[in-house]
């Protein structure tokens, strides 16, 4: 057999470096789910009044109830949401076997928490705010699981999400991911204040507060310099008010907790716009998590607000 001539081995070389970059690629951006179908945690019974809260706190039905009906428990899905990448949808969530997450396990739903990995083995978009979510403790997982299969099954599937070509790929989320997703990972640290320490936990993780009062980078990741700082709305249709000392350091921890309650703010104001839905949920909160999150939100260092 003759030697390969030069421009032979040259097009070898370089199939050979495609096929170990597109290895490279598809080992790189591979949905990894962060907990195993037997894991032992997660067989302990949930504890359905503690997921009620824990529903409230994260604010779910604000995304995930049908749009146009009352009934903040039907969690059909279907909530159109503006961004730069397209239109996302937010999915059915109720019990429905077929078009929920009926037929889910504790675990699927663990994974699709705090990994961003859903049941068929694919990369959520971050428009769930897995990034927040991350951070949960599994006892949390399971008692919120508890929960969401008390709640009624509603049949139909919201449209699908209708995104520009690129972003349609989910692998490539994998990229994103390794550039701005730290599994398990919560900018609220333990101080040994045990309120603080709670207002911490519901803030960053439960809450997801900062992915609303936070401006995004070219790629939708979260600008550090940003963080509670506001910004201009993700769906361009507003601007999300700073809620660190340097916007409201006149507000004290009664304040923040009267706002979490009643809606009412300091100077006879009331709140509105998606944060109206918010206090919906945070009003029936205990005042002792109402008073960790106000805390929490005193503690934060000013941040000058990004110009709109």
């Amino acid at each position: 057999m003759a030697p390969a001539r030069p421009s032979e081995r040259i097009l070898i070389w370089l199939f050979v470096a495609a096929v170990f970059a597109f290895a490279t690629i598809w080992l790189m951006t591979k949905p990894v789910a962060p907990i195993a179908a037997d894991d032992h945690r997660l067989q302990r019974k949930g504890d359905q009044a503690r997921g009620k809260l824990l529903f409230a706190a994260g604010d779910c039905a604000s995304c995930h109830a049908t749009p146009g009906q009352q009934d903040h428990l039907h969690l059909g899905g279907g909530l159109a949401l503006a961004s730069a990448f397209g239109t996302f949808r937010a999915p059915n969530i109720s019990s429905d076997q077929i078009d929920g997450i009926g037929a889910w396990s504790n675990s699927d739903f663990a994974n699709a928490m705090l990994g961003g990995v859903s049941p068929r083995g694919k990369h959520y978009y971050p428009v769930f705010p897995y990034t927040s979510f991350t951070a949960m403790r599994l006892t949390d997982i399971n008692d919120l699981w508890a929960y969401l299969k008390t709640l009624p099954a509603v049949s139909g599937r919201p449209p699908p999400h209708d995104l520009f070509v690129l972003f349609r790929v989910r692998r490539l989320l994998g990229f994103w991911k390794l550039l701005f997703f730290r599994e398990g990972y919560s900018q609220g640290h333990a101080t040994g204040d045990t309120v603080l320490d709670r207002g911490a936990y519901l803030v960053e993780t439960i809450g997801h507060c900062a992915e609303c009062h936070s401006s995004r980078n070219m790629f939708g990741a979260i600008k550090p310099t940003t963080r509670f700082a506001g910004g201009v709305d993700p769906e361009n249709i507003g601007f999300v008010p700073n809620i660190t000392p340097a916007r409201i350091g006149t507000w004290s921890e009664a304040d923040i907790s009267e706002m979490l309650r009643s809606g009412n703010t300091p100077g006879h104001g009331r709140v509105g716009s998606t944060m109206a839905d918010v206090v919906a949920n945070t009003a029936t909160l205990p005042q002792s998590d109402r008073n960790a999150i106000a805390r929490y939100i005193k503690s934060l260092a000013p941040s000058p607000v990004p110009h709109p």
